[in-house]
C-alpha cells in the first residue's frame, strides 16, 4: 500500500523486519513475494543498483520455480525495473520470459519496455474508457485502504456491487490489482 501512495521509505521501513521473519521461518515463497517488493520499492525510492542486485538475488531464487505471476503482478515498475535487467545482460532467458508475460506493457513494436522512465518517455497516459464518478469515488476508498465489505458499507452497496465496480475500475486501468489500480490511477492523474 505504501509504494502505492508513493512512499517508497515507508514500504521499504515495514518490508525489512517482515523479511527477517519468514527468513528465520524458513518461508522461502514469502521471502521471494518481499524481496520482489524490495526491489521495487529501492527502485521507487532512486536505489537502482541496490534494486536489480536484489531483483538478480529473487529471480536466482524464482527461476527454478517457475515463478512469473509474482513478477507480473507489480505491473509496470517491475517491467521497467526488469527492461533494465535485461539490459544488464542479468539471467537474460529467465527475464525475456517474464517480461513477454507482462500484459499491455510492450509498445506499438511489440518490444518491452525500455529501461529507467519508459513511462515518462512515452508521453500523456489517458483511459480508453473514463471511470463513472461512483468508479472514481470507490477508488479513491479503495485508495484509503478500505475493503470491499467496508466500501460497500460506507456507500450502502452490496458486497457483489463493490466487486462488480472493482473488476470494471481493473478493467477500464488494465490492471489486475489494488496496488496496481493506484498505481496507475496516480500516473494517470486519477487521484
Amino acid at each position: 500500500m505504501y509504494l502505492a501512495q508513493g512512499d517508497p521509505s515507508a514500504a521499504l521501513a515495514r518490508l525489512e523486519p517482515y523479511r527477517q521473519q519468514v527468513e528465520a521461518k524458513n518461508w522461502q515463497d514469502e521471502r521471494l513475494k518481499v524481496m520482489v517488493l524490495q526491489a521495487v520499492a529501492l527502485q521507487a525510492y532512486g536505489k537502482k543498483d541496490l534494486a536489480l542486485k536484489l531483483l538478480g538475488e529473487a529471480l536466482a531464487l524464482a527461476e527454478p520455480g517457475g515463478f512469473i505471476r509474482l513478477f507480473v503482478d507489480e505491473g509496470l515498475p517491475m517491467a521497467q525495473l526488469l527492461a533494465e535487467a535485461a539490459a544488464r545482460g542479468m539471467m537474460p532467458d529467465y527475464v525475456a520470459k517474464l517480461l513477454a508475460a507482462f500484459p499491455g506493457v510492450t509498445d506499438d513494436a511489440g518490444q518491452a519496455p525500455k529501461p529507467s522512465s519508459a513511462a515518462a518517455q512515452s508521453g500523456p497516459l489517458s483511459l480508453v474508457e473514463p471511470l463513472s464518478g461512483r468508479e472514481s469515488e470507490i477508488l479513491k476508498l479503495i485508495t484509503q485502504g478500505l475493503s470491499n465489505r467496508e466500501i460497500g458499507a460506507r456507500l450502502f452497496l452490496a458486497l457483489d456491487t463493490v466487486k462488480g465496480h472493482n473488476r470494471r475500475i481493473f478493467d477500464k486501468l488494465q490492471v489486475q490489482s489494488r496496488t496496481e489500480a493506484i498505481a496507475r490511477a496516480r500516473e494517470l492523474g486519477l487521484l
